[in-house]
């Protein structure tokens, strides 16, 4: 019921930008905890799994991460200025700043308390985090070679806005590096954003099967997690947030009702 109530009410994009907002700042503040480092629906090559080689501390995140080598393994970081938009609880821009070995990684997300939970765990040399709009970068223009954007785009209030910032804070032949979900007939319309933004789309792949596989993969550790951190009355909840088997979320993807895109786009 609950679900359904927030799905309708994300139809307004003024109400859709506070919803997700609220939501994010309430489980950032109410859910601090360690081992939840990222907050999307993971990756799972098929039909060999993937060895990517994590730190321990990492290793529950494996599949949230292995999203993130997905979308941006095709373009070296190193040397790069790197802004991740929507980096919420701080792990995969951690992830790219660690092993992609940038000049500089910046992560930027609308929630302020999300942003306070990544200063307090990713304290490093040139790894910042700030709190600002997808919509209106704090940026100027021409200020990143890449941005990466991971299961966040869906939020926001205006696609054509924050595309037309992403072209914005891009150099000359930067990346715009992303991958997100959405049903299946507004795939599409999409697509359409991103060409008339003036990007221009280099690569794109539909991996709802690597999504779902790592769904499977992952859902006993989300069951256990949830089992010890969620009260009762926000169980059903999280079950669709999670998108774990047997979830609203998950039977979509399962069914093809929604899709998961992964795409790249360049600045010309």
């Amino acid at each position: 019921m609950l679900t359904s109530l927030f799905a309708f009410l994300c139809r307004f994009p003024v109400l859709k930008r506070l919803l997700w907002r609220r939501w994010y700042q309430f489980l950032a503040r109410r859910f601090a905890i360690p081992e939840w480092q990222t907050m999307n629906y993971g990756y799972r090559a098929l039909p060999v799994p993937e060895s990517l080689t994590l730190e321990p501390s990492e290793q529950g995140e494996r599949y949230g991460l292995q999203l993130y080598n997905a979308v941006c393994s095709a373009h070296p970081l190193a040397g790069k200025h790197v802004l991740e938009v929507g980096c919420g609880r701080g792990g995969g821009a951690a992830f790219l700043h660690r092993y992609g070995k940038p000049a500089a990684m910046t992560g930027i997300d609308f929630s302020a308390q999300a942003i306070a939970l990544c200063k307090e765990r990713y304290d490093r040399p040139g790894l910042t985090f700030l709190t600002g709009d997808a919509e209106k970068l704090p940026f100027a223009d021409a200020s990143f070679d890449i941005v990466v954007n991971v299961e966040s785009s869906h939020c926001y209030g205006s696609m054509p806005a924050f595309l037309a910032e992403v072209r914005r804070v891009l150099k000359p032949g930067g990346r715009f590096l992303c991958a997100d979900f959405r049903d299946h007939d507004k795939i599409a319309a999409w697509r359409e954003q991103m060409l008339a933004s003036g990007l221009k789309i280099t690569a794109e792949r539909e991996i709802t099967p690597n999504v779902l596989a790592a769904l499977d993969a992952d859902n006993d550790r989300k069951l256990a997690l949830m089992q010890r951190i969620l009260p009762k009355s926000l169980y059903a909840s999280f079950s669709d947030f999670a998108a774990v088997k047997g979830s609203l979320v998950y039977e979509h993807f399962r069914t093809g009702e929604m899709k998961y895109w992964r795409f790249e786009l360049v600045k010309a």
